[in-house]
């Protein structure tokens, strides 16, 4: 008899509950019962999960290893997912490996190269990947040098945190005056330069930003799944182009993102994302966990989480190739039930600690987004 599977996911995006779905419906109809802690207890995760506990807050990164190496061997955990202090965990992986938890996650040196984005820019850039004109900026006077220097070769200036995930602090530099069309509608991620550049003179402390042209579309986010011998499983984009999202196998993509995760060690599942620089894709972002439209794969056939963890497992899936591409589609908001007490219940069989209450699932519900199909020709790459 097959034995079940334990995985864990660790504080992650709301999202995930459509990767924990695909790990129920797995093609392998293996039975998986799913942990997942988080610091909110109204995360649509931790009701959707089977065992669910809230984190500590402000551990170190040594002392989170600590709790999640507890996590895992009182759980039973058999593939960790890490999100939250990766790059600690990571580090730690042979004491995970000693109590039978397989980590679904890259080596220590890949994380690190890819958590700062100057580091990562110029380390893709020496194995030939293209990437956009970038400056490193901590202060006023090399913000102003930087946007003056972008815009006198005909580029719209933006900026975002030198190390950070989810677009977090990204923003598009104008030169407009503050007026009340900036009042109307709804808000932007454009910022006038004078306000910002005040803003830096007048700090008690830098800031630590890339500044580059603005990129256009289409972005090409290429999913990837490397085994840890560096062997490309997957490798399949997904395409954006404002609310219209489809999928492409086109070569343009997909070398670049098999050079990157085969020559940085990026193991199991990563997104690696591209933008269009004038006429040519250049290298935007990298991320070394799964996309939280990793699901979205699904509408070409593809269960991308259960064959992720097969890997980790070792029970090599081979190569996914899609069986086919879903047509363009978009995203839409659905609710997600929640429970109404501060920790989901828990699974009689599956601990031994003091259980919770259960309470109706539709007590509460949150937003997530999941694809909508929408019938309309694909667009050229």
């Amino acid at each position: 008899m097959v034995s079940r599977v334990r995985v864990w996911l660790n504080r992650t995006y709301a999202e995930n509950v459509f990767f924990m779905d695909q790990l129920r419906r797995n093609p392998s109809d293996r039975a998986v019962e799913i942990h997942a802690t988080h610091g909110d207890a109204d995360s649509p995760v931790l009701a959707a999960a089977d065992t669910a506990d809230l984190e500590p807050e402000g551990l170190s990164p040594a002392a989170y290893v600590e709790y999640a190496l507890d996590q895992c061997q009182r759980r039973g955990i058999d593939v960790f997912v890490p999100r939250m202090e990766q790059a600690a965990i990571v580090a730690h992986r042979a004491d995970f490996e000693a109590i039978g938890t397989a980590l679904l996650a890259p080596t220590p040196e890949a994380v690190a190269v890819f958590e700062d984005k100057v580091i990562a820019y110029e380390a893709v850039q020496a194995i030939g990947v293209p990437v956009p004109p970038w400056y490193r900026v901590r202060s006023a006077g090399e913000l102003v040098a930087a946007v003056e220097e972008l815009e006198d070769a005909g580029h719209r200036a933006c900026f975002k945190p030198a190390s950070g995930a989810g677009g977090v602090g990204f923003r598009v530099i104008t030169r407009s005056p503050f007026s009340l069309m900036h009042l109307s509608g709804f808000p932007t991620p454009y910022v006038q330069l004078d306000p910002v550049v005040e803003v830096l003179e007048q700090a008690d402390e830098t800031v630590d930003w890339l500044v580059m042209p603005r990129l256009e579309q289409p972005e090409v986010s290429v999913d990837c799944l490397t085994g840890p011998d560096n062997h490309l499983r997957m490798a399949i984009g997904r395409t954006k182009n404002g609310r219209r999202r489809g999928f492409t196998l086109h070569e343009q993509w997909l070398e670049p993102a098999r050079r990157i995760a085969e020559g940085f060690g990026l193991h199991y599942l990563s997104n690696i994302q591209f933008r269009m620089f004038g006429d040519r894709p250049v290298l935007m972002d990298v991320n070394t966990r799964p996309a939280g439209g990793l699901h979205q794969l699904s509408l070409c056939g593809v269960n991308a989480p259960w064959a992720a963890v097969q890997l980790a497992l070792g029970e090599d899936p081979g190569e996914v190739v899609p069986p086919f591409l879903g047509q363009d589609y978009t995203v839409v908001s659905g609710p997600r039930p929640l429970r109404a007490v501060s920790l989901p219940h828990q699974r009689i069989e599956n601990t031994a600690e003091p259980l919770l209450p259960a309470v109706p699932a539709q007590a509460d519900s949150v937003e997530t987004t999941a694809p909508a199909a929408a019938a309309a020709e694909a667009l050229p790459l």
